[in-house]
């Protein structure tokens, strides 16, 4: 029996010809991405060695520019680390500003066939680019730069045959909200992207779908390669490749089919996305008090062009907040270079810079007490983003949109057909 994309890069990176479902493995670490909470005074120890500072990623992202005293002594730990070990990949805050998983998609920092690791739960975000990349826990990204390796158990697969296309206002949000309302989680499974559908799909759109994984609990989420993905990465990245194919006798869990054309607006009721998603229908009419877009699943290019699309000519409702939030400071240029920013705050969105922001609850748009939020972002558990009394809903980028435009969960299809 084959293997999976997953399996694949499992076996080779631990020097075993084969490995399955249940085998413990140690693994080669080909990137480790150190995020501003990794040198939290809470948490950080001084390291004395490190196995490779060209494998070693540093970003400041979750409270940018920072905004506590414990997070600005993190900011200056950190600093200190990258200036002892001379690590060049560091992107403090200012123009190299951003989340880190999308900064690895910015700078092509992942490469197909590697092991990318970050303390961060949606670093299974960097798998569109074909690779296998997990949040493991801090003692474990600082083994991993020590050592330069770590260890997972090898889980089963899942693979998701993506067909057709996706309509106006439907987006890959959509397709994961339909995967977690239909299928739940997948916890202990590793899930692969492949079918025909991808072709039409953007990089944006594929990885909303693997940073979006980890609200599956899957351990790895991967995107098989094509011309578009391997063109992204050559144009970023000099460093030779191979893409890793599953065996076409690969042994999968389940094997599901998700037809993009047939996709409508879904939205995430409040607390959990696992067998909660309902047709936009279900929540149209609920008032709304913040709405966001951003985060590293839908702080895109792709998603504020697309969030302008539908504000442009129009306005916030009053008694709204609309959050819009770049998932980096190079996307945040571009928009602006595209006019897109301007429509946004013609429109009385608040652009933020780069950050994780209002999506973890960090700053930048905390909520308050029985509010209401609809959020195009990574999580809407219980007091994600603030008291714990506040209801967040999840949808698409468009969906958030066309909510801030009327106050109310409101079907997007109104304003994009």
């Amino acid at each position: 029996m084959g293997m999976t994309i997953a399996e694949k890069i499992l076996a080779k990176k631990s020097g075993q010809a084969k490995v399955g479902p249940g085998d413990l493995v140690t693994v080669e670490v080909d990137t480790v991405v150190l995020i501003d909470n990794s040198f939290n005074p809470n948490r950080w120890r001084e390291i004395l060695k490190i196995h490779d500072p060209g494998r070693i990623v540093v970003v400041f992202d979750h409270r940018v520019p920072a905004s506590t005293q414990d997070s600005a002594t993190a900011h200056r730990t950190g600093r200190r680390f990258v200036e002892k070990f001379g690590i060049k990949r560091f992107h403090d805050v200012g123009y190299d500003q951003g989340i880190s998983h999308q900064l690895v998609a910015d700078c092509g920092y992942a490469l197909p066939g590697t092991v990318l690791v970050c303390s961060d739960s949606h670093t299974c975000s960097a798998g569109v680019f074909n690779c296998i990349a997990r949040g493991v826990g801090e003692p474990d990204v600082i083994y991993s730069a020590i050592k330069g390796e770590t260890w997972f158990r090898v889980g089963e697969t899942v693979r998701y045959e993506l067909e057709g296309r996706l309509s106006p206002a439907v987006t890959t949000k959509d397709a994961f909200l339909q995967i977690a309302g239909t299928h739940g989680d997948h916890a202990t499974q590793n899930i692969e992207f492949g079918g025909p559908g991808v072709a039409s799909l953007s990089i944006a759109a594929r990885k909303t779908l693997t940073t979006m994984g980890a609200e599956l609990s899957a351990e790895f989420a991967t995107f098989e390669a094509d011309a578009v993905m391997l063109d992204w990465i050559r144009a970023r990245n000099p460093q030779p490749m191979e893409a890793v194919v599953p065996d076409r006798d690969a042994k999968y869990a389940a094997v599901r089919k998700v037809d993009l054309t047939a996709l409508e607006p879904l939205v995430a009721f409040p607390d959990t996305v696992i067998e909660n998603s309902k047709p936009v229908a279900a929540a149209a009419g609920t008032r709304i008090d913040q709405a966001f877009i951003g985060s590293c699943a839908n702080g895109t290019l792709d998603d504020l062009e697309l969030a302008a699309r539908v504000l442009a000519g129009r306005r916030v409702a009053a008694g709204t907040r609309l959050l819009i939030t770049p998932g980096s400071q190079q996307v945040f240029r571009e928009a602006t270079r595209r006019g897109i920013v301007s429509t946004l705050v013609e429109a009385g969105a608040v652009v933020t810079p780069s950050t994780c922001g209002a999506c973890g609850g960090g700053h930048l748009g905390i909520l308050g007490p029985d509010e209401t939020c609809i959020t195009a972002s990574t999580r809407n558990f219980k007091g994600r983003m603030g008291d714990p009394s506040a209801r967040i809903y999840m949808a698409s980028p468009a969906t958030v949109a066309a909510s801030a435009i009327r106050g109310t969960i409101t079907d997007p299809r109104e304003f994009l057909q």
